[in-house]
């Protein structure tokens, strides 16, 4: 399995990965997410993304997943806090428990600390134990908690 970083030749493949996370997850833990987002908006969207050297877009071999990771801009809140974002991250179903994720997640690390990063930080739905404790086995802890009410 080879994980290497998108070319703009990639982003078809790079999209119907964030596709099918939107319907995977986001489809399943959030009542108004917009699963149909990517196909009309993604194109434009992770093909800035791939041209963006603030950003990393990788995806792991024979389409078993990707990870998009952004460095966030200065906070003069938190002016001692260098950012950089997990934004996104999927594993195919079929490719789970192999490594692909670590091997993602692992690429992101680097990545970022290359670029003066001293926190990195990743979101995922409160309901979704298999991502939490994906994460957390990889050094992530919680930080923010945030609270919703319909």
């Amino acid at each position: 399995m080879t994980v290497s970083e998108c070319r703009p030749e990639d982003v078809p493949e790079l999209v119907a990965s964030a596709a099918a996370l939107f319907a995977e997850d986001g489809g399943h833990h959030d009542p108004f997410m917009d699963t149909g987002w990517p196909a009309r908006e993604g194109e434009a969207y992770y093909g800035s993304l791939v041209e963006d050297p603030e950003c990393l877009c990788l995806l792991a071999g024979e389409g078993a997943g990707h990870l998009i990771g952004r460095l966030r801009r200065p906070d003069p809140l938190r002016p001692g806090a260098v950012t950089a974002v997990l934004e996104s991250m999927r594993v195919a179903p079929d490719r789970r428990r192999e490594g692909v994720g670590g091997a993602l997640v692992d690429r992101f690390l680097a990545w970022a600390r290359e670029r003066g990063a001293n926190e990195m930080t990743v979101q995922a739905y409160a309901q979704n134990a298999g991502a939490l404790g994906f994460y957390r086995a990889h050094g992530f802890r919680p930080f923010l908690v945030a609270l919703t009410r319909s």
